[in-house]
């Protein structure tokens, strides 16, 4: 007789009856008179309670070693004593599927760096990190939600490019039949070209490559970027407003789907931000963080990590909120299609979104007035040649527009509080990493 697998969690609905559990093994208890075999699924763990008879299913049961994939037939039955859910699994035939090598190449006690050599071990015997990638389903699946209900289309932009996109520093040049190409950093200039294309509300979730050679713990040289633009807004307030409502819809899902699982496996509580976020601009920003002793020489343009750090904690104090947006950034680190103030051509209408102290959101209302582009370019040194077909757009009425473009890796590392970027992707690629 064929029994359907049934998921560990599920079991309690089975007791008295014979069913089949596949799962890895977790761990082996072998004594004298038992054998206790914990087998652990997608699900949870069950124990395997076995009694010695000198039959085949005992010498089977020694047998298995950790990490072996199994399917273990038998009865569920009450078991008060048994911490797992009350109730274990007296086997009537075990089947290895595929044994596990011994000994395993890491355990609880391996450093970060050799996880990851082994993620695929890594993930499957932590639930922790299976949680995480249920978490990001959830959240994107929130996203996506917001985006469509609000008359977003989801698009798939081209990652090859023919040239280098935005500044060019920090693209990765690919050969591509003979010539050149250069793996996209943004779908940035495809978002707008869309929006030329008289497609209303744009949004695409895809990977993001950056040739950067930054060794820190939020960093990633491919990533998974939330990208957003929307026609005929009215100023940048309009792209802000979306991006707050979208991530409170999302992380709301998330509270409600996994909160209790996020606050046992991770010891963190997972707050549904309330809108409208607080909003800083970048002069007051400075201001308040050079009164607590934030780069005394007042040379710096941009907020550093420790700013964002400091300026986050302020804003927590001051109105309870865990995210802040800092608003109005100075012409010179932001690129030559952000739209400038109309009222001080030093600053322009952009902004970054701070979710605890650590950036994870750029946006912007865009240039979209032809000669303006140009001449915006022209004073960064930028020549229009290689950007025609970007500029093109804007030459045939493009509406008023602006977006935004989000870090996926770092969302969830912020709402899961993990220490880096590594833990928040499945397979991490950086500076010194290609492999798994």
């Amino acid at each position: 007789m064929i029994h359907s697998r049934v998921p560990i969690y599920d079991l309690r609905e089975h007791v008295g009856r014979t069913v089949s559990v596949c799962g890895w093994v977790n761990t082996l208890r072998l004594q004298r008179h038992m054998q206790f075999v914990i087998v652990r699924d997608h699900t949870g763990m069950v124990q395997v309670t076995h009694k010695r008879d000198n039959g085949p299913l005992e010498a089977q049961l020694e047998a298995l070693t950790s990490e072996s994939a199994v399917k273990i037939t038998g009865r569920v039955v009450d078991a008060a004593q048994v911490k797992l859910g009350g109730l274990e699994i007296v086997p009537e035939a075990v089947e290895v599927l595929n044994p596990a090598a011994t000994p395993l190449p890491i355990d609880e006690h391996t450093g970060l760096e050799q996880r990851m050599d082994w993620r695929f071990l890594d993930v499957r015997r932590r639930p922790a990190t299976q949680l995480l990638f249920a978490v990001q389903t959830t959240l994107e699946q929130g996203m996506r939600e917001y985006a469509y209900a609000q008359g977003a289309t989801e698009m798939h932009t081209p990652k090859l490019m023919g040239t280098a996109s935005e500044s060019g520093a920090e693209v990765f040049e690919v050969g591509y039949f003979g010539r050149s190409a250069y793996l996209a950093q943004s779908p940035q200039f495809y978002k707008q070209m869309a929006i030329a294309a008289g497609i209303d509300r744009v949004f695409e979730i895809g990977p993001v490559f950056r040739a950067e050679p930054s060794f820190t713990s939020r960093h990633a040289t491919e990533f998974t970027g939330v990208d957003v633009e929307l026609a005929w807004i009215d100023g940048v307030e309009d792209v802000m407003a979306f991006e707050e409502q979208m991530l409170a819809h999302a992380i709301a899902k998330v509270a409600d789907a996994h909160g209790a699982a996020i606050a046992e496996h991770f010891g963190v509580e997972v707050t549904v931000p309330t809108a409208p976020f607080p909003r800083v601009t970048m002069a007051d920003a400075q201001e308040i963080l050079r009164k607590g002793g934030w780069d005394p020489a007042g040379e710096k343009e941009d907020l550093d990590p420790e700013g964002e750090r400091s300026i986050s904690a302020h804003i927590k104090e001051a109105t309870g909120h865990e995210f802040v947006f800092i608003t109005h950034y100075p012409v010179g680190i932001r690129p030559f299609y952000h739209m400038r103030a109309a009222d001080d051509s030093s600053v322009t209408l952009s902004f970054d979104l701070l979710w605890k102290g650590l950036e994870v959101t750029t946006g912007a209302q865009r240039e979209h007035r032809y000669d303006v582009l140009l001449k915006q370019a022209a004073e960064k040194g930028m020549s229009p040649e290689p950007m025609q077909d970007y500029l093109n757009a804007f030459r045939y009425g493009c509406p008023p527009h602006g977006g935004l473009g989000m870090g996926l890796g770092r969302v969830l590392m912020v709402m899961l509080g993990l220490d880096s970027i590594r833990q928040a992707s499945f397979l991490f690629r950086g500076p010194n990493r290609l492999t798994p």
